[in-house]
Order: structure tokens, then sequence, then C-alpha cells
């Protein structure tokens, strides 16, 4: 055995070790009697229940639920939610595969989560923004190294309105009034909250989308919405209430719903659309 330390400066690890040591050995468990363990358990079913009831409105697709549907060779896309204005999609590209030119029946925004994607002489990568407005036409779309990226506005999951913009998309008309926002345009953010960041992509008379940008331990207070807000995770983890949302998982809280306290320990990324500010 050691000789005891004669000063705090003689301390070191290896006492601590050993300190460490007695300071478990004489700690004993407290197993809670019968009163205190059916109050816990009450208080924690009740968190529970009120936690479902918050969040009973609100519609999250993880990583691994949906369904994989084949969409051409080399093409998939998960459906996420479909609304009056187009599908929320993933679409997985393989190396090499490319989608025939279309005409648009919405408005479409799409970010890439992974990859790359090619549109002409457009090349987009990971968390690029694009958007294309009602009756737009752009060329074929394809992937060299693979791709995974998040359409909102698609007629993927609508086989009458795909075979109308394919359809479209042989006809040379409309102009390119598309909009693209990539990634390193770093002079677009504005911090909101200490710690939240936001970047504006594009908005009409009701509608805006945005990227927004927490950082590790950042806070956005709860709130309702107006109109039906759509979510997706880019990067890293966060709390919406007690839901936590993961990289490449999807959430919709539909009009009149609410949001508890939106908050990241580790730092978040997520893209947003809802109700334009007024």
């Amino acid at each position: 055995m050691r000789n005891k330390p004669e000063s705090l400066d003689d301390f070191d690890e290896s006492d601590q070790v050993e300190l460490n040591h007695l300071l478990l050995a004489g700690l004993v468990p407290i197993a809670p009697n019968s009163k205190q363990q059916e109050i816990l358990r009450t208080g924690i079913m009740e968190r529970i229940t009120h936690s479902i009831a918050e969040h009973a409105d609100l519609l999250t697709v993880r990583l691994k639920n949906g369904v994989w549907q084949t969409l051409k060779s080399g093409i998939r896309f998960k459906l996420l939610w479909t609304g009056t204005e187009g599908s929320s999609v993933l679409i997985e590209f393989a190396p090499g595969a490319s989608l025939p030119g279309h005409r648009h029946s919405w408005v479409e925004e799409g970010i890439v989560l992974r990859g790359d994607l090619e549109m002409g002489e457009l090349k987009l990568g990971p968390l690029d923004y694009h958007m294309s407005p009602i009756g737009s036409r752009h060329a074929s779309i394809r992937s060299r190294q693979g791709a995974l990226a998040y359409l909102r506005g698609t007629s993927l999951g609508h086989k009458t309105s795909v075979l109308r913009e394919l359809l479209g998309g042989l006809l040379p008309l409309g102009g390119d009034s598309s909009l693209t926002v990539f990634a390193n345009e770093n002079e677009k953010w504005v911090e909101i909250i200490d710690g939240v960041f936001k970047r504006e992509l594009w908005s009409d008379s009701v509608w805006v989308s945005r990227i927004y940008r927490l950082e590790p331990g950042a806070l956005v207070p709860g709130h309702s919405h107006l109109l039906a807000e759509e979510c997706m995770m880019l990067q890293g983890e966060v709390f919406l209430g007690d839901i936590l949302l993961r990289a490449g998982e999807y959430q919709l809280a539909p009009a009149g719903s609410r949001h508890g306290e939106v908050y990241s320990d580790v730092g978040a990324t997520l893209f947003v659309r809802g109700a334009r500010d007024y």
C-alpha cells in the first residue's frame, strides 16, 4: 500500500483511484419503499400521458419508418407527407442515375442531404437548396456519385401528376425562373436569439422557407402554428418539445398545433417551411 500523502501537492492520480474505491465500498443502495415507488410511478405516468397528448397532432417520420418505392432503375423515394400542393419525400439516386426533364405542377423545393445532383450546368452539393416555381421546366437531373435529397412540392406519390409533369417536360416552353441558394453563402445568416440563426431561402405572400442553425445549448421558446409547418432535420439533433429529431428525420406540425421548447444540446441545422411572418 502506498504511503499516505503528506499534503495536497503529494496527492496524485493513484491516490484519487484509491480514494474512489474506498468511497464506493461505503455506498449502499437505498431502495424506495412501496409508497415512494408508487409516487414515482404515478409522476412518470402522468408526465408520459401529458407528453403524448401534447404531441398527438404532430406527424414524425423516423429514418427507419416509411416505405421506399422504386421510381425507376437506380432511383427510389420515400413518401413523408402529401398535402394539397404536392408531396414531401426523400429521394435517393444511385451513382450515375438520372431523371428526365419535367414541368412542375407546384412550387418544388429541394435540399441535397448528401452526395451531388446536376441539373444541366447547375451543380448542387450537401445542403444546397433549389426552388422551381409552378409551370417551370428544368432539364434532366442526374447524380455522378449518388445522392439523397429532400423534396417538397413534388408530384411523386401522384401517378397522374407525374405523367403530366413528364409530358410537360417534352415541351421546351417556359423560362428558367428557379432559385438556388448555396450552403457556403454565409453572409445571409441572421442571429434571431442567442445561438439561433436563420437564413431565408424563398417566400411568397403566404409561405416562407428557411434554414435554422442552433448552436449547442440554444433554446427557442414554444410556439403555435398558424399554418402547417414542415421540418426536415439536416444535421445534428434537436428536441421539439419532448420529441428528438435526428438528421434525415421529418416532422409535420398541422395548422393550429403547438410546439414545445425547441432545444439542441449538440447543435442542429434544420429546414422549416411554414407561415410567412407579418
